[in-house]
Parts: structure tokens; sequence; C-alpha cells
């Protein structure tokens, strides 16, 4: 039965568009582009501003979006559609029974309470700041044993299963497609698989399209394909 959901939500979402591209960021393209202010995106992550309650995003992130917290992910380089994007599924939306993305087991998600006294302007400007900061500390692949696995799914996907190549939407060389698919080169590979797990048992439900491939996967896959990605450049 859940398989069966997730296709009908997968062939939905691709149907009208709306897979990787939110409603919010429909109209926004019909009224046009918002022009974030990098600076304020700046002050805010290195600063936070604690009138507002808003913790700086450093703290957690690492200077210019480079963590050294691998449950933290690295965010520089990031496309700013993208970061923004997850700035807002992290929010509870009215009439929802929580948010899109949650944490483990279905808990909230700690970034649910961070986001809590950001404006829209906020996430844009922080978004903003973080796609024009170089990754300059990403992370690596740690396991030469799982290299031969991680390549074939990357690059091929598991036919027998449905589970297309990575590198069709996050591209071959881990870089990501700026406002649709996220960088994930350099990315922690402990993290990655978490995300995958996440969306597989559908705690992470803001994006169809993963939510149908990870639940294709087993966790040897997953493994193999996060430490992959972790070592493109």
């Amino acid at each position: 039965m859940k398989r069966l959901l997730s296709r009908v939500v997968l062939a939905s979402g691709m149907v009208l568009g709306l897979a990787v591209v939110s409603p919010s960021f429909a109209a926004d393209a019909a009224a046009g582009p918002v022009k974030p202010d990098i600076a304020k995106g700046q002050q805010l992550y290195d600063q936070g501003d604690a009138a507002r309650g808003v913790v700086p995003c450093a703290s957690c992130h690492g200077a210019g979006g480079n963590s050294t917290i691998p449950t933290n992910p690295n965010l520089a380089a990031q496309p700013h559609e993208y970061i923004y994007k997850q700035l807002t599924e992290f929010r509870q939306k009215e009439g929802a029974s929580g948010a899109a993305r949650k944490g483990a087991d279905g808990a909230p998600s700690v970034m649910s309470a961070m986001v809590m006294a950001l404006t829209d302007g906020d996430m844009r400007n922080l978004a903003g700041y973080l796609s024009q900061q170089k990754l300059t500390a990403p992370a690596t692949a740690t396991n030469e044993k799982l290299v031969e696995n991680g390549q074939k799914i990357w690059r091929a996907g598991l036919p027998d299963r449905n589970v297309p190549a990575c590198a069709g939407c996050h591209s071959p060389d881990g870089a990501g497609i700026p406002s649709q698919y996220p960088r994930l080169a350099g990315q922690f590979p402990s993290y990655i698989e978490d995300q995958l797990k996440l969306f597989r048992a559908g705690h992470r439900a803001n994006g169809p399209m993963m939510l149908e491939i990870a639940d294709r996967m087993a966790d040897r896959d997953i493994k193999a394909v996060s430490d992959y990605a972790a070592g493109l450049r």
C-alpha cells in the first residue's frame, strides 16, 4: 500500500511539475524573483538575532556553511532555492499535523524550533548568502569496500528495483542542479545516509520522488551510495 500510494503521489507531482517546485515557488515566479540581501543573510548566519530568539546558524553549521559536525550538514554552495525550500518545510503549515521535514522516528526536527523566529525574508537572505559560499572543507568517502557498489548505484541505479541513477538528478560530479536538486558532493556520508532513511520511513515527506526511490533501497545500498557521493568532486 505504501508503495502504491507513493507511486500515485510521484506521478501526480511529475504531471503537475511539483515534484521539486513548491506552490510558493510558482507564485514567486509569477510575481518575479525576490532578490536576497546577502549582507543581512551573513549577519543573521554569523550573529543570529537575540532580540527575536534567532540562534546563529554558524554555531551548528560552521563558518560559511562549512560544518565540522557530521550530524549538521554542510550548507556552503547549495542552491539558494533549495536551502530556502528546506527552511520553509521545517515549519508546520497551517492545517497540517506536522512539518514536512521531521527527524528520527518521526519526532520534530531540531530545525523546526530554529526556524520559528525566521521571517520569509530571513530565509531568503540566509539561502542567498550560503549559496555564494565555497565548500572549503568537504567531507570524503570513508570505506573503500563500498566504492564499487556505490559507484554502480550512482551511475546506473538499480534497474531490477527501478532505482534510477543518482547522477541523473544530482549530476555526475554530485554538484546537483540549481533550483531543483541539492549538491551531495562533499556532504557527510552519515548525513546523506540518515536522510535517505528518513525518506524511506516517510518522516521526510517533502520529496515525493525521493520517498519512492528510497523505499526501493536496502540499507547496504543506501550506505554505499552515500559514501560514494561524499567523495565526489
